[in-house]
């Protein structure tokens, strides 16, 4: 068992070390690095019955009245700080006029601070995880001016499946997640099963919550990020995010672009509405890291197209309605 959960610490932890088009942006200047440009990054505690986190807000110097909230989880033995420098959020949350919240994985809820995404009592409502991190969303939401309607979550790696957990426990709250180089909510129950879906994806995700929660009543807007080499999480699990999302029924236009960096394609599934409710990025030539990322953060990769603005943008479509759901 020991040398199984060697294994599953070394694997979970990525292995890679704007604004503008999302297709395709250079980075921010350093100056910028996880403050923005204005604004402030303050480091702060939430505690409730379910445990207790450290997190960093980075506050808009020109918020609306009724302003956007992104939660950020960072991926395995990564804090706040780095993975706000590595994706640049801060920079584009001040022009945006966002507020982001980067809660902090502890070491003694993980040795290389990986959110537990594959233990049983960290994937639902109510209790572990979920529930802290649903509980300083809440929190942050009675501190400062947040639109409830316009509240969003997302995450890398271990943080990216620990997104897509807390998401489908709380539509409610969260009214899109972002997934990057993550991998399906509830596709693992124990370190064993944890290891297998990040090689080879889960088995049988035909009914992707087998080992977790039962799938929320309606569809969860979701935006994915997966590097097509990605040696870490296998880009199997892009496709059971997708899956997960309800895609079946939708209709979907891709594209490829190919030019400065790595290619890529994004697929956008549209509803009955016309609506874009799911959208899927494929990036080839990229691993296990941030895509369009900076240099002064760990695990990124900045020949990728921009997957914070891509992010930001696909969340400005989507808000949650009177009933909790869009």
């Amino acid at each position: 068992m020991r040398e199984v959960v060697g294994q599953v610490v070394r694997g979970l932890a990525p292995v890679l070390k704007g604004l503008g088009n999302p297709l395709r942006s250079p980075a921010p200047p350093p100056a910028d690095r996880a403050g923005g440009t204005g604004g402030r990054f303050v480091s702060l505690t939430h505690a409730e019955p379910a445990g207790t986190r450290e997190y960093k807000l980075f506050i808009p110097s020109h918020p609306d009245r009724a302003a956007p909230l992104i939660v950020m989880l960072h991926g395995c033995t990564q804090n706040p700080d780095d993975f706000a420098a590595g994706t640049g959020m801060n920079t584009l949350a001040e022009r945006a006029g966002v507020f982001v919240a980067y809660p902090a994985q502890s070491r003694q809820a993980h040795a290389q601070r990986c959110w537990n995404w594959y233990e049983p009592r960290d994937q639902g409502r109510g209790a572990g995880e979920p529930a802290i991190i649903a509980g300083l969303t809440r929190a942050i939401m009675a501190e400062h001016p947040i639109d409830p309607a316009r509240v969003y979550i997302a995450g890398l790696s271990a943080g990216g499946a620990a997104a897509l957990n807390i998401a489908r426990a709380y539509p409610d709250l969260y009214a899109a997640v972002g997934v990057h180089s993550g991998l399906a909510a509830g596709c693992a129950r124990d370190l064993g099963s944890a290891l297998m879906a990040m090689q080879v994806g889960a088995p049988g995700l035909g009914a992707p919550t087998a080992f977790g929660t039962p799938a929320p009543a309606t569809r969860v807007p979701t935006i994915i990020f997966h590097g097509e080499d990605d040696g870490t999480v296998s880009v199997r699990n892009a496709d059971q995010v997708l899956a997960q999302a309800k895609v079946a029924g939708l209709t979907p236009r891709s594209e490829t672009f190919e030019g400065r960096g790595h290619p890529f394609t994004r697929t956008r599934y549209r509803d009955e509405a016309g609506r874009v409710v799911v959208e899927d990025w494929r990036v080839r030539g990229a691993g296990h890291a941030w895509s369009g990322g900076r240099p002064d953060g760990s695990y990124t990769d900045p020949e990728g197209p921009d997957a914070s603005r891509a992010m930001l943008d696909f969340f400005a479509e989507h808000r949650l309605g009177p009933a909790g759901r869009p």
